[in-house]
């Protein structure tokens, strides 16, 4: 009978360590990894046996839901900035340095359609009276929407442009916007040029790294995780060889 007396309670503790199995680690990650990392958390699921889900928003978004309690596991940030700000508010841990983990860099382009009846994507487009619609992605809360609007004042072409902006809430709508036909060219990220709906109907050009402030991108552990553990294997998979050459292959410069 005593046996049968303890058996709810190891029941419960059974049910309570699966349960505890089966959470995914979750990521919040910046827009411009939408393309790139969903077959990555695959890759991660089939090496560790760890389930990994990610949301998809603008830095500024991920780090305002994390400051008020959202149970994310990791960042991944389009820049250094925002997770900078978990790291000084003791929210969330980065190098041993005290700052964010790089694990890669990030790439300005101008993308057009190839039906948008425009002269290929340069500077000179740029330039020119064609333009009549430029999306970007919000600078206030989007590091490649800060990029660019920095990449237009250093080009000396903010004024001239400042109109004609469809400002977008993040680098991912910035390409939908342009790929959709709402702007006729966008400033967006290498990562949504290299999709392979973006590569069949559109072309890009690479803007000059010097026109824009770097876009190192990066990650950090956040501070009130449950699984800290498998958020750290994480980490340290985005950085192996074989993931950073893969990050290379969808349009960001690995971070060594």
């Amino acid at each position: 009978m005593r046996t049968i007396r303890f058996l709810p309670i190891f029941a419960a503790i059974f049910f309570a360590a699966a349960l505890a199995a089966q959470t995914p680690l979750r990521v919040a990650a910046a827009a411009d990894l939408q393309p790139v990392l969903p077959p990555i958390l695959a890759q991660f699921q089939h090496a560790t046996g760890i389930r990994a889900e990610a949301t998809y928003k603008s830095s500024a978004v991920l780090t305002s839901q994390i400051l008020n309690g959202a149970p994310f596991d990791v960042f991944l940030a389009a820049d250094f900035s925002f997770p900078q700000r978990l790291i000084d508010a003791r929210a969330a841990q980065g190098a041993s340095a005290g700052q964010p983990i790089l694990y890669a860099k990030g790439t300005l382009v101008l993308w057009t359609r190839n039906d948008a009846h425009l002269p290929a994507p340069s500077l000179d487009l740029l330039r020119g009276p064609a333009l009549h619609r430029l999306a970007i992605a919000n600078p206030q809360s989007a590091p490649y929407g800060r990029a660019a609007v920095a990449a237009l004042h250093s080009l000396g072409l903010y004024a001239s442009l400042q109109s004609r902006l469809a400002t977008a809430e993040n680098i991912a709508q910035a390409a939908q916007f342009v790929y959709s036909g709402n702007a006729d060219a966008g400033l967006i990220s290498m990562t949504s040029a290299l999709t392979p709906q973006l590569r069949q109907a559109g072309r890009y050009f690479i803007l000059p790294r010097s026109l824009y402030p770097p876009l190192r991108q990066g990650a950090v552990l956040i501070q009130a995780t449950h699984q800290r553990e498998a958020a750290q294997k994480f980490l340290n998979f985005l950085l192996s060889p074989a993931i950073q050459a893969q990050l290379a292959a969808s349009g960001l410069t690995p971070a060594h």
